[in-house]
């Protein structure tokens, strides 16, 4: 179970942090309340991960995930370029976080 939550919390950092960059300096309300639920939400799921989960496997898991959603949404939505070696980079870390689930 700590597993499947801290994979949805690390969805909910790609969420937050892209919600981070729309509100514009919390200049913008809707972007601003994505940000502040997805961001509460993603903590907790981390928080609640760490209980039974080492804190560096965990924290390198939902980073990871986070990090990753984050630069394919913006290269998908056209807010970051694309590139073959951004590719290979990404999934460098989509490795690394699968190798951390495979090994604990």
């Amino acid at each position: 179970m700590a597993w499947i939550v801290l994979v949805v919390s690390g969805v909910l950092e790609a969420v937050w942090a892209t919600a981070l960059g729309r509100s514009e300096g919390f200049s913008k309300p809707a972007p601003t309340l994505v940000f502040a639920v997805a961001i509460v939400a993603s903590m907790a799921g981390l928080a609640y991960a760490m209980r039974t989960l080492p804190i560096g496997t965990a924290y390198a898991v939902w980073v990871g995930i986070g990090a990753a959603l984050t630069v394919i949404y913006a290269m998908a939505t056209g807010g970051e370029p694309a590139s073959l070696l951004k590719v290979a980079f990404l999934l460098m870390i989509v490795g690394g976080v699968i190798g951390l689930k495979l090994v604990h």
